[in-house]
């Protein structure tokens, strides 16, 4: 029976476990998305993780979501990423960088630039500014000719990754963002290729994933996606259909993983599971569910057992820097701070210690 603690090869990489970090914001960058030397000593008091993939990265200008956020564009990102990633390998550690592109879940207070997304339909929900909550903007809709360089925006990102010492990207596919913008029926309202037909809505992130597999190589490129959430107010009709098609279209392509978040119920992560014949994170509580609670290493089994490869942790890793051996030893879990996830300092990031301490 595989249990958490057993190895993986992972393209060109051995996992010593099965246990993945999850992506996290946690609005530790600064102003202009540089990670700083306490990014580093996050990132490296976890490195004992069979993989850490880090939190979400704007490939450009328009696709960042959130104040203090790291961003993968720039030289001089390149550069500040590299101690982190330095610092985790000398900790014997793997990590792959997260790309993440807001979409519509953007405000020109943040970026500088008003947001783009398939189609001009603005959330409902206020965001989070320098200047406070605000209402989120009408986007703007994305050209044809434009859509090429979104895709093209993430290739150069990845590349920029792997510059920064990164051993793999992850491209977020979920939680309401660009990718899953253009496979949702509400907000994708397109009658170009980039929308109506199912096999119109998975056209952006099939070409995203085929530019960036050809950029860094595919068995270094995993995709994160969430079936069916309804963050941000993304609808998605015909569920089932759209995920098998998109997996079905990305199978040949030899991807590192595929990750999905358990937003959908048990049977269709099921499905998907056999469409999917690659290596498959699954990441059984979604932080964006204030219901959801942490997982545990019984829920990390179950999963395992029902044909997981690798288990994803958000919560537990934000106050268990150790979790690896925490769930090892079966011992008991430190809560984190909820207050303290986005409050910027070394409280409730830096502050948490191992069970030896």
């Amino acid at each position: 029976m595989t249990t958490l603690f057993d190895r993986l090869p992972l393209g060109s990489l051995t996992l010593p476990n099965r246990i993945v970090m999850a992506p996290m914001t946690r609005a530790r960058a600064t102003a202009d998305g540089l990670p700083t030397a306490a990014v580093a000593h996050y990132y490296a008091q976890r490195a004992s993780a069979g993989l850490i993939v880090s939190e979400g990265n704007w490939p450009n200008p328009q696709g960042q979501s959130n104040p203090n956020t790291p961003g993968l564009y720039r030289d001089d990102q390149v550069a500040a990423w590299r101690p982190v990633t330095a610092a985790v390998h000398a900790n014997g550690g793997r990590i792959f960088a997260q790309l993440q592109h807001a979409g519509r879940v953007g405000h020109p207070n943040i970026s500088g630039h008003t947001p783009v997304a398939p189609s001009p339909v603005a959330l409902s929900a206020q965001l989070y500014t320098s200047a406070g909550m605000v209402p989120a903007p009408v986007p703007r809709e994305l050209s044809t000719a434009e859509v090429a360089g979104e895709v093209q925006g993430y290739a150069e990102a990845a590349r920029r990754a792997i510059d920064a010492g990164f051993d793999g990207v992850e491209l977020h596919g979920a939680n309401g963002y660009l990718i899953q913008q253009f496979l949702s029926s509400n907000v994708n309202l397109r009658t170009d290729r980039y929308g109506g037909s199912v096999a119109g809505r998975i056209r952006f992130a099939v070409e995203v994933v085929q530019a960036v597999a050809a950029a860094i190589g595919a068995d270094r490129l995993g995709l994160r996606l969430s079936p069916g959430a309804h963050i941000w107010e993304i609808e998605e009709e015909h569920v089932s259909e759209l995920y098998t098609a998109l997996l079905s279209e990305l199978a040949p392509l030899g991807l590192a993983y595929v990750h999905l978040t358990a937003t959908a119920n048990d049977d269709l992560l099921l499905t998907l599971r056999r469409v999917w014949p690659g290596t498959l994170i699954v990441n059984p509580s979604n932080l964006m569910d204030p219901g959801a609670t942490a997982t545990d290493r019984a829920t990390g089994d179950h999963w395992l057992a029902q044909g997981a490869d690798l288990i994803a942790f958000g919560r537990a890793y934000l106050a268990n820097p150790d979790l690896v051996e925490r769930l090892r030893a079966n011992l008991p879990l430190t809560p984190a701070d909820s207050e303290t996830y986005y409050a910027g300092g070394d409280q409730g990031y830096l502050n948490y210690t191992s069970h030896q301490h």
